[in-house]
């Protein structure tokens, strides 16, 4: 106890605790930072698995089920306005194919085929790691749905894992879109440390960090995984 109180006394410790005096009037779930010289406290954010999906644009949603029809939503995701829908397709590779593939909404501008390393290899296709809608030089594939098949020539990706985070969150974990930095999972069985984390901000982001199956089977996460950020490059 005695050198605790001698520790409390410190410096340094006095001033982590000055600063950490605001903490109580932030929203739960949101996430901070400070920083003394090497040494970053950060806050918590979830980690969410996301598995094999497609996003479709107008033309492909026409081809594969049927022309005007509309994307029916199954659920809400935590990202807003980003929404599972019912419809379904198949992912066709020179290897194999994946069947009852989901198709994630609102429509986008292009298509883009998101699934793990280890279902690449499966397909037949070379793995290609990138961010989200960087699709040049990307292999294509084909998709199937129940009104037609669509043969493209890019747009199968492994995303490269990411934290989506609003302006203020950002400005909490110390970081700025496009960033690069280390995240400790805190798994309960299997913790681990990812780099080469991409932080994408903004304000029509929520707070949440995304991983693929394989990470997410590497790290043993569950449907309630935390992660800090480790180390900022």
């Amino acid at each position: 106890m005695i050198k605790l109180v001698a520790l409390m006394c410190t410096p340094v410790v006095s001033l982590l605790f000055k600063h950490l005096e605001h903490l109580e009037n932030l929203e739960c779930g949101m996430s901070f930072s400070l920083k003394f010289g090497g040494f970053i406290l950060d806050g918590k954010f979830k980690i969410e698995v996301s598995a094999r999906h497609v996003h479709l644009n107008r033309e492909a949603i026409d081809i594969l089920f049927g022309k005007g029809h509309e994307l029916k939503q199954k659920k809400a995701l935590s990202q807003p306005g980003q929404f599972a829908c019912l419809e379904r397709v198949v992912v066709v590779g020179p290897k194999s194919k994946i069947e009852n593939v989901s198709v994630l909404g609102p429509e986008r501008n292009e298509v883009q085929v998101e699934v793990s390393a280890t279902d690449a290899r499966a397909l037949g296709i070379k793995t290609f790691i990138c961010e989200s809608g960087h699709l040049e030089s990307t292999p294509g594939c084909e998709l199937v749905g129940p009104c037609g098949s669509l043969k493209l020539t890019r747009g199968l990706i492994v995303a490269k894992r990411h934290i989506h985070a609003s302006v203020d969150d950002a400005r909490r974990l110390g970081v700025v879109d496009g960033q690069q930095v280390w995240v400790k999972v805190l798994s309960k069985q299997r913790q681990l440390i990812f780099g080469d984390v991409v932080v994408r901000v903004s304000n029509s982001y929520a707070l949440a960090m995304h991983i693929d199956t394989d990470e997410a089977n590497a790290a043993c996460c569950g449907a309630e995984t935390f992660g800090e950020v480790f180390q900022i490059n």
